[in-house]
């Protein structure tokens, strides 16, 4: 059996099992983050969740990496792999490669190309937003001098970064704040202009087809 088969059976056995524990990752960040009152002994718990998961998420990249048998090659060709490993908010985008990996395990797609990538691109954008507002929310909300006081402010602050409108209401004031604001000002460049992208394409080809209709073939 050669590597790519090996690799490919790896990746099938672990999409769903690492999509699920991409889930229970944000969802353990997330009430850890925003439930600042819980007992240490739940907290504790999340935060064990949290490093658990990860854990995982590193096993796998280090399987992946030796069954690929590219060396160094591995991180340039796979380097959004390597940029989810050590940001791994990150990760629950995976989801969308998982619930791609099941269509394909029932035949064809049911939505078509365009379709699937403005639905994939946008949970991916929602996804990406959830993480970077509860990421800088932890950030902002105990500096001093901060503006984002709220886990709302920080909602609002990502979806104004994500579009990239930036109304400069709230601004974050930490080194990693601004590090994340970067992260999301890039993400939200790609997916925007993925799904942008796509609804041109596709009605370029609708205008091409209603042209077309009517005429005789062309021989």
């Amino acid at each position: 059996m050669d590597d790519d088969s090996r690799l490919n059976r790896w990746d099938r056995r672990t999409d769903l099992p690492l999509g699920i524990a991409s889930l229970v990752f944000l969802g353990s960040y997330a009430v850890h983050v925003l439930e600042p009152n819980l007992p240490d002994a739940v907290h504790a718990t999340l935060l064990s969740l949290t490093y658990l998961t990860w854990a995982m998420f590193a096993v796998d990249y280090a399987v992946r990496w030796r069954l690929s048998r590219e060396g160094p090659g591995f991180v340039r060709r796979h380097w959004l792999d390597t940029v989810v490993l050590v940001l791994p908010l990150l990760r629950p985008v995976r989801v969308v490669r998982t619930y791609e990996a099941m269509q394909r395990r029932h035949g064809e797609p049911r939505m078509g190309l365009h379709a699937r990538v403005a639905a994939y691109s946008t949970l991916s954008i929602s996804l990406l937003g959830f993480s970077g507002a509860l990421a800088v929310y932890q950030a902002e909300r105990s500096a001093p001098n901060a503006d984002i006081r709220t886990f709302g402010d920080s909602l609002w602050w990502t979806c104004s970064t994500l579009s990239t409108v930036g109304y400069g209401d709230y601004v974050p004031v930490t080194t990693l704040g601004r590090f994340i604001a970067v992260g999301l000002m890039a993400c939200g460049l790609a997916l925007l202009g993925t799904v942008t992208g796509s609804f041109s394409s596709w009605m370029l080809q609708r205008f091409s087809g209603s042209e077309n209709d009517g005429r005789p073939p062309e021989h």
